[in-house]
C-alpha cells in the first residue's frame, strides 16, 4: 500500500487500444491485471485510438491518440491534407504533455515494431516515436512489453521504428525472431528478453471435453489483403484467401459439420458476410466476440479451430484446442512452433483448399496428443510471463521492489 506521504506512481498505457482489435485490447487487459495485482495503488490512464471504448470497457481515463479525428481516413482534398499536417505538429506537444504527467508508460504487447499489415510511416510509427522520444527527453520510463517486431524495408518506417526501440527504457519481445529483427535493424538487444504474448496471462475458460464424434469447428477469419509489400496484388491475395476459405467451409458443411465464424477486428465482419452468403447453410453461424475472453469461450467449446489472426491463434492455443494456422507473417509460424503445432501451418496468401483439408484431417487425427502438448506448453508460458512481470517491476518500479515478492505462475 502507498503510505500517506507517498505519491502513487502514475502509469500510462499507450497504443491502438479501443479501436476494435480484440488482440490489442487483450494485451491491455493483461497489463491492467498485472498492475492491479502487483501495483494496486498505481494511477492508470491511457493515450489510445478509442478512448471512449477503453474507458467504458476497462474503467480507466483515456485520451485520444491523435488531435486529428480523421487521422486514419485517406486525405484527398487540400483542407484534409492540411489538417493532417497540422495534426502531426500538434501531436508532438500533446504527446509530450501526456508523457510528462507519468512516471512510467507501458506499451502492452501488439505488433508495434512490425509492418506485416499495411502501414504508413506517419501513422502509428510516428506516434510511437513521439512517445519514446518524449519519454527519453522528460525522464519518463517507456516500456515495450512482449511486443512483436519484424525487419522493415520501407526506410522512413524503418527509421521511426528503430529509433522508438532505441529510446525505450525497457524492451521485451513475444518471440525470438522479433528480437532478431530489431538486432538486424541496428538495435542493441543484448539486454532484451523474449517472453510469450501477454494474452497467455489472461484467465482460461472452462474447456469442453470432446464427445468423440465430429464436433463443431471454429473458423477465425480476417479481412486479409497482404502486407506492406503486397499492395500491388492486394485484391488478388484477398480473393484467393476468401475463395479457398469458402471451399473449405463448403466441404465441412457437406460432411454435416457445424462451423462457427469468428472475428478479431471490426473490419472482419465483411468476410463473415461473404462466407455466409456464399455457403448459405444453417450449419454455418457467426459470433461477434467483444473480447479475447469471448473468443476463448467460443474456441473452448469447439473440437478444432482454423484461424488467421494472431490473437485468434493464441486464444485457441491457450484453451488447448487443436488449431490449424493460416499464416500471413512469420510471427504465426513462430507461435505455432513454440506451442508444438509447427506442422499445422498454411500460407494465408496462397490458400489451397485441398491441402488445407488434408492438414485439417491430420490435425483432427492427432487431436488427443496435441491437447496434451498444449497443456504442457501453456504451463511453461504462464511461468515465463510471471517471470516477466517480476522483471518489469524491478525495472519500472525500483522504489517499490522490497514490497513485492516474486510472482508465481497461476
Amino acid at each position: 500500500m502507498t503510505s500517506a506521504d507517498e505519491t502513487p506512481v502514475r502509469v500510462g498505457v499507450f497504443g491502438l487500444l479501443g479501436s476494435g482489435n480484440l488482440g490489442n485490447d487483450g494485451s491491455l487487459e493483461a497489463v491492467l491485471g498485472y498492475l492491479r495485482a502487483d501495483h494496486p495503488d498505481a494511477v492508470v490512464d491511457a493515450l489510445c485510438g478509442g478512448p471512449e471504448a477503453v474507458t467504458a470497457k476497462f474503467g480507466i481515463p483515456a485520451t485520444r491518440l491523435h488531435w486529428n479525428r480523421a487521422e486514419y481516413r485517406t486525405a484527398s482534398r487540400a483542407g484534409a491534407i492540411a489538417s493532417k499536417g497540422l495534426g502531426k505538429l500538434v501531436d508532438v506537444f500533446r504527446t509530450a504533455a501526456w508523457v510528462r504527467r507519468h512516471d512510467v508508460v507501458i506499451v502492452p504487447g501488439m505488433g508495434v515494431l512490425e509492418a506485416t499489415l499495411p502501414l504508413r510511416p506517419w501513422g502509428f510509427p510516428y506516434s510511437l516515436f513521439l512517445l519514446c522520444a518524449s519519454g527519453r527527453l522528460l525522464g519518463t520510463r517507456v516500456a515495450l512489453v512482449s511486443v512483436g517486431a519484424a525487419e522493415i524495408r520501407n526506410r522512413p518506417t524503418r527509421a521511426l521504428v528503430g529509433w522508438s526501440a532505441r529510446l525505450a527504457a525497457y524492451r521485451s519481445y513475444r518471440d525470438a525472431q522479433s528480437r532478431d529483427a530489431m538486432r538486424a535493424m541496428g538495435v542493441d538487444t543484448a539486454r532484451d528478453g523474449v517472453y510469450p504474448d501477454l494474452a497467455f496471462s489472461l484467465p482460461t475458460p472452462r474447456v469442453s471435453t470432446p464427445t468423440g464424434s465430429p464436433g463443431p469447428v471454429c473458423l477465425g477469419v480476417m479481412d486479409f489483403h497482404g502486407g506492406n509489400d503486397d499492395r500491388a496484388r492486394a485484391e488478388e491475395i484477398y480473393r484467393r484467401y476468401l475463395d479457398g476459405t469458402i471451399r473449405f467451409v463448403r466441404t465441412l458443411v457437406e460432411e454435416g459439420r457445424p462451423v462457427r465464424l469468428l472475428t478479431g477486428d471490426q473490419c472482419d465482419l465483411s468476410v463473415v458476410a461473404a462466407i455466409l452468403d456464399a455457403v448459405g447453410s444453417p450449419l454455418v453461424t457467426a459470433a461477434e466476440p467483444a473480447s479475447l475472453a469471448d473468443l476463448m469461450n467460443e474456441m473452448a467449446s469447439a473440437d478444432t479451430v482454423v484461424a488467421v489472426r494472431y490473437h485468434n491463434l493464441i486464444c485457441a492455443l491457450k484453451t488447448g484446442t487443436p488449431v490449424l494456422a493460416l499464416c500471413y507473417a512469420a510471427k504465426s509460424d513462430a507461435l505455432m512452433d513454440r506451442m508444438g503445432l509447427g506442422a499445422y501451418c498454411h500460407p494465408a496468401r496462397e490458400v489451397d483448399a485441398d491441402r488445407l483439408l488434408e492438414q485439417f484431417r491430420d490435425l483432427e487425427k492427432h487431436a488427443v496428443e496435441l491437447r496434451q502438448t498444449l497443456t504442457e506448453r501453456n504451463r511453461v508460458a504462464a511461468q515465463q510471463l510471471a517471470q516477466q512481470f517480476t522483471a518489469l517491476t524491478t525495472t519500472l518500479f525500483p522504489a517499490n521492489d522490497h514490497a513485492h515478492a516474486p510472482r508465481k505462475a497461476p
